[in-house]
Order: structure tokens, then C-alpha cells, then sequence
């Protein structure tokens, strides 16, 4: 497969980006998911603000996108971002987050916070 080449200076910043464990792990559930806030409350022992700050860290940086339904939001990975192709290899390298995803649809959080 032939993939674009991006600038060396964003490449760092991604690989920056993603270098913060909690990043990671909200982009490799990305990758098999999209999840509103109140979701990501249910994997990370942080505050909503400290979750949406990575998200806005993310989307920021063109690797997440957000889709607002009603008064909620829902991020998913940018696929037509530039820096694609070099999430998907780094996600390679590391556990999917299935057992995450199961606890998210365990508890359900969409239906107590009205998602």
C-alpha cells in the first residue's frame, strides 16, 4: 500500500501526541468505536474536562473528529486525516481495546447522560 508521506514536524507532533498513554488509548478505541465523553469516563479514572481536553488535544491536531447529535458530541478518527496511515501502523503495535470497549457497553453510559 502507498502511503503519503507528511512533514517531518508534524510526524513529531502525532508521535507526541500519542506518546501520552491516555491519548493512545482514546485513539486505539477510536479505532474500533466511536464514543461520546460520558463513555470515556467509564475507562479513565480522570474528570470529563480531562478527558475532553485530549480529545480537543486530538482533534486539534486533525486525528479525531467530532459529530454533534442533539447536545452531545461523538468523536471517531479523522480517516481522511494526513496522519492516518501513521496512527493506523502505530495501533499495530499495541493491544486492541476490546476489554475497554465491553466495559463501556456494560455500563451503558449513553443512557444516564442522554446521548
Amino acid at each position: 500500500m502507498l502511503q503519503a508521506k507528511v512533514e517531518l514536524e508534524k510526524a513529531a507532533n502525532v508521535l507526541k501526541l500519542l506518546g501520552d498513554k491516555t491519548r493512545l488509548t482514546i485513539v486505539a478505541i477510536l479505532k474500533q468505536r466511536e464514543c461520546c465523553v460520558c463513555e470515556f469516563l467509564e475507562v479513565f479514572e480522570m474528570s470529563q474536562p480531562s478527558i475532553s481536553q485530549h480529545l480537543r488535544k486530538l482533534k486539534d491536531a486533525g486525528m479525531v473528529k467530532e459529530e454533534r447529535r442533539g447536545q452531545w458530541i461523538f468523536y471517531s478518527l479523522n480517516h481522511q486525516s494526513d496522519f492516518y496511515g501513521l496512527i493506523e501502523d502505530i495501533l499495530e503495535h499495541i493491544p486492541d481495546q476490546t476489554d475497554k470497549i465491553k466495559m463501556i457497553e456494560k455500563v451503558n453510559p449513553t443512557l444516564q447522560c442522554g446521548c
